[in-house]
Formats: C-alpha cells, structure tokens, sequence
C-alpha cells in the first residue's frame, strides 16, 4: 500500500470488500479479526478518506451481448491542453468506451472499447471514435480473450 495511513486490518478490510462488497459488516468483522463496531468505523473512515470510492456490480458481458473488446490507440493531431480537455471530455459522453488512458508512447491514448461484435465496433469506430475532437490516426487491437481482468484486489 502507498499510504503510511493504512494498517494491516485496513489492508484485509479493502482485500475483503474488493472480493466481495456485499460481504455484512459481521462477516468482515470476522473475517479480518476486529469486532463489528471498530470495523464499521473503518469502513466509513477509508470511505471518508476516499480509499473506498463506491461500489458497483460486476455484470457478466457475455450474457450482456457485450463480449467484443478492442483496445485502440489514439493519436491527436494536437497536444495542447486545451485539445487534451476537449477529447477527455468527448470520450466521457460514450459508454463504449470502458476506459481510457493517456498514455507515454509513439500515441497519446489507450481506449479499452467493449460492443456486441466486429460489425458493431467498425461503425462505432470510424462514426464516434475518428469523429472525436483531435483524432488525427487510430489503430484497434482486438482481443481474443481475457485471461486477467481483475480490480485491484
């Protein structure tokens, strides 16, 4: 952990909601060795502090018909900061778009894509992405199956 805040029961508090955030308040207590109080008072306080920043349900994207993912590297035509603010902000406004990442390399962004099929990426791509205020060039890495894809604990 980076932080000097953080001691051993809040480490297992964070490892055991990372596994499962629906765990109650008595499970995890006894899990991590504290007693309901003091272990609900953590919660709340790495909540506080923004160690915790929200829970979510993890959904099954095959089931969605969003098993698709491909991995596409952006270069702008401009890194001024003001294009930088205008395509982070553009990319916000489309779910497809999983994640994204600036990034050090030969182009500027990673975009993490997910869709229904090949079809449904090709017109996503070249009718939002290319679109995108600064795209200048892309190129798609499609993945063929996810062999990791974990959060942080």
């Amino acid at each position: 952990m980076a932080s000097a805040s953080l001691d051993d029961f809040d480490i297992k508090i964070i490892k055991a909601l990372g596994q499962n955030a629906r765990i109650s308040v008595a499970d995890l207590s006894k899990q991590v060795g504290l007693s309901k109080t003091p272990c609900h008072n953590r919660i709340r306080r790495l909540e506080a502090e923004g160690f915790i920043t929200g829970y979510r349900v993890l959904l099954d994207p095959v089931k969605l018909d969003l098993s698709h993912v491909a991995f596409v590297e952006v270069k702008l035509s401009s890194t001024r900061s003001s294009a930088l603010s205008e395509f982070n902000a553009a990319v916000r406004d489309h779910p497809e778009i999983e994640q994204c990442h600036m990034v050090a390399a030969h182009y500027d962004y990673l975009l993490k894509v997910r869709g229904s099929d090949m079809r449904a990426f090709r017109e996503f791509l070249g009718g939002t992405i290319a679109m995108l205020p600064h795209v200048q060039t892309t190129s798609t890495h499609v993945s063929m199956e996810a062999v990791k894809d974990d959060a942080v604990f």
